[in-house]
């Protein structure tokens, strides 16, 4: 089997590569149908970058205590009941659109719902992966995968919503994101999996919270990766929310544009786990970083000057790349060298640095294109963006120095 496939050896996270591919497919159909139906009910830039502070706050605020969880209780119990939430929050705005009754406050309320769903779902999905492919080399192959799907749906979802958006509108698209969650469901449930190994005492749920803090920033190596994915997660994933300004007012065009710029992002961003998927070492990943959090932050600065949608297009694609290889190649060094007790913290931690931080960026970027539009405040952020990666390249002499003899103890370079 050719290494990028090596996930696929287990029958598990072949099962879960397909419900949770067309899991994911749904929900940016519903990200991209809620982001067009409030422009579209208010107009307004401010509520947009409400809707995405809605959306991930909760992961901010949640994330680290659902860490606590995912360390003491079945993971697949976990996902089973978020992904259970998840389908009804999505029929209950098929149902209200379908009546016309919806209202912007609707359409917060479930962003928020949501949001804290996710919250739980996704550090239990991240540890679950070692628990479907059981061998730890194979470990950075099923995350870069993982990544693969997420971004492969970043490509497909805002495709298959411009379509439904134009032609049959929002509710169509809430009722087939609704539908999408039974996938994963079905496939979490004919998983056979051996029985979870968890420790019968604990500490407090707030000390073994702490734990995780100290654990995850008290090794310098994994403090500043995760004070860089911060850094690049601020400033850059706020372009999500500001698009339908982008699509409407700089290109004049409308829902299919939107899906087509959102598209380009998630194409990029495909390519980028592509091509981690395929690496079969941790050596050089930290070089990786750098060029990827440089490739987002000019990205975006170019592309928010562009005013030529061909040319706009092209550059949302290094901006796809450059996101999602920083955040994945964290991922996999954090969980790499994480020990087997700490690690559904370690990935709260990380949840909450990536997606937990964009709710603020939007919230700053939805108020700061009030003021001097979305074109300049995307340039702002790109700008912010390239010295948070400058500050890291100009100290990897020390992180990699600090870091390999861990790798050499685990026996993580080959």
């Amino acid at each position: 089997m050719h290494p990028i496939l090596r996930g696929f050896r287990h029958r598990n996270f072949r099962l879960f590569f397909v419900g949770q591919s067309l899991t994911m497919i749904g929900t940016w159909m519903q990200h991209i149908a809620i982001s067009w139906l409030m422009y579209r009910l208010t107009g307004s830039a401010f509520m947009l970058g409400m809707t995405g502070f809605a959306l991930q706050i909760p992961i901010l605020l949640v994330s680290p205590v659902a860490g606590v969880w995912v360390d003491r209780y079945d993971r697949r119990a976990l996902l089973l009941l978020t992904q259970a939430l998840a389908l009804a929050q999505a029929l209950l705005l098929a149902v209200l659109t379908f009546a016309g009754l919806i209202q912007v406050w609707h359409l917060l309320a479930v962003s928020l719902f949501l949001g804290t769903v996710n919250a739980i779902a996704n550090p239990s999905r991240g540890t679950f992966l070692l628990d479907m492919v059981e061998r730890k080399e194979n470990l950075p192959n099923a995350i870069a995968l993982n990544s693969l799907i997420m971004n492969s749906a970043r490509f497909i979802g805002p495709s298959i919503a411009g379509a439904v958006l134009a032609f049959a509108g929002e509710a169509w698209c809430f009722l087939l994101t609704a539908l999408s969650y039974l996938a994963l469901i079905v496939a979490l449930a004919m998983m056979q999996l051996k029985p979870a190994v968890r420790q019968d005492k604990h500490e407090h749920w707030l000390e073994d919270l702490k734990q995780g803090f100290r654990y995850a920033f008290g090794f310098p190596p994994s403090r500043r990766l995760l004070l860089l994915v911060v850094a690049i997660s601020l400033t850059t994933a706020p372009y999500q929310h500001m698009m339908p300004i982008f699509a409407g007012e700089v290109f004049g065009g409308d829902s299919r544009t939107l899906g087509i710029l959102i598209s380009c992002a998630g194409l990029g961003a495909f390519a980028g786990t592509a091509y981690l998927a395929g690496r079969t070492s941790l050596r050089g990943l930290s070089r990786v970083i750098i060029v990827a959090s440089f490739c987002a932050s000019i990205g975006l600065m170019l592309f928010s000057q562009s005013r030529l949608l061909w040319l706009s297009v092209f550059f949302m694609l290094p901006v796809g790349f450059g996101l999602i290889v920083t955040a994945a190649s964290t991922n996999t060094i954090l969980q790499s060298i994480a020990d087997e007790g700490m690690r559904g913290r370690v990935v709260s931690i990380y949840s909450t640095c990536f997606l937990g931080t964009p709710p603020i960026g939007n919230f700053i970027a939805g108020s700061v294109a009030s003021h001097i539009g979305a074109p300049n405040t995307l340039l702002l952020f790109g700008a912010l963006g390239a010295l948070a990666a400058l500050v890291f390249a100009l100290r990897i002499h020390s992180w990699r120095e600090a870091i390999r003899p861990v790798y050499r103890r685990l026996g993580l370079l080959n």
